[in-house]
């Protein structure tokens, strides 16, 4: 079993929404991605937290969270290792057919993830860094600008983009969460930014807790991170993943983005077993 739409296990074959809903016309819709250790979520409750505010930002229907939380459970419990994404679609607004929305679960193998990443910085004035409507953080399926950041940066030989502001401040990847040491302290762009709230990223703080390192939450330019002694994407599918270069500059490899990485796997074995 990989796929429940609205609770109800479907086929791959079958796995179909319409092409009325909006989430197809218009990238109308919210998603959450969890990760999956040995049949167990990790930190379901915080994606399930997500979800719940980036339907309401956009008015997206959702069912109840519990019965969204058992379905996942459902998933993981039959898959083992891997991830489950959650879509919930907006639905269709056509008079003459009618399209309700749906709640689509599936699970996913995990995919293979390099040992380091290169990235190359790339101006996205559509993040929602520059928006004041209030959907900042919301973690909506219109992702075809990051998308197209990511292919973009593929074709120059690099791994991933690294989104920019207008003014030149450090955002975020197109699915990920950045950081960087320097001088022993951890720089990450605050969530004042715009960028999504990443799961990931609270266990990182966390980390830095038990490890005694501070953290700065901040508006960076990309020479603060260019300068940086070591820096590391955050993600439920990269989890702590050293970045090797950014652009022409190349970032060491250090020990802080090892312990961080270490200690995310025994927060991972604590709530998981």
């Amino acid at each position: 079993m990989r796929v429940l739409i609205d609770g109800r296990p479907v086929s791959e074959g079958d796995a179909t929404i319409s092409v009325f809903d909006w989430a197809l016309i218009r990238g109308f819709g919210v998603f959450e991605v969890i990760r999956v250790y040995g049949h167990a979520t990790f930190r379901l409750d915080s994606h399930l937290d997500r979800l719940e505010r980036s339907a309401a930002a956009l008015g997206v229907a959702a069912p109840n969270r519990d019965r969204i939380g058992e379905w996942i459970r459902q998933l993981a419990e039959a898959n083992e290792h891997g991830q489950v994404r959650v879509i919930l679609t907006g639905g269709g607004r056509d008079l003459l057919v009618e399209s309700p929305p749906l709640a689509i679960v599936i699970w996913e193998p995990t995919p293979e993830m390099p040992d380091s990443l290169r990235l190359i910085p790339v101006a996205a004035p559509w993040h929602p860094a520059t928006d004041v409507g209030g959907f900042a953080g919301v973690k909506w399926t219109s992702y075809a600008p990051n998308m197209a950041a990511t292919d973009k940066a593929r074709r120059a030989g690099f791994d991933e983009a690294l989104l920019m502001a207008v003014d030149g401040v450090v955002l975020e990847g197109p699915t990920f969460t950045v950081a960087w040491v320097h001088e022993g302290r951890i720089e990450t762009p605050s969530l004042e930014c715009g960028i999504l709230p990443s799961i990931t990223r609270d266990v990182m703080v966390e980390c830095a807790e038990r490890l005694d390192i501070p953290v700065s939450h901040g508006h960076f330019p990309l020479e603060r991170m260019l300068a940086a002694d070591e820096a590391f994407a955050l993600s439920t599918v990269k989890q702590v993943s050293p970045i090797q270069r950014i652009a022409d500059t190349e970032i060491p490899l250090g020990p802080v983005t090892r312990k961080l990485a270490d200690c995310f796997r025994e927060i991972v074995q604590e709530e998981t077993g």
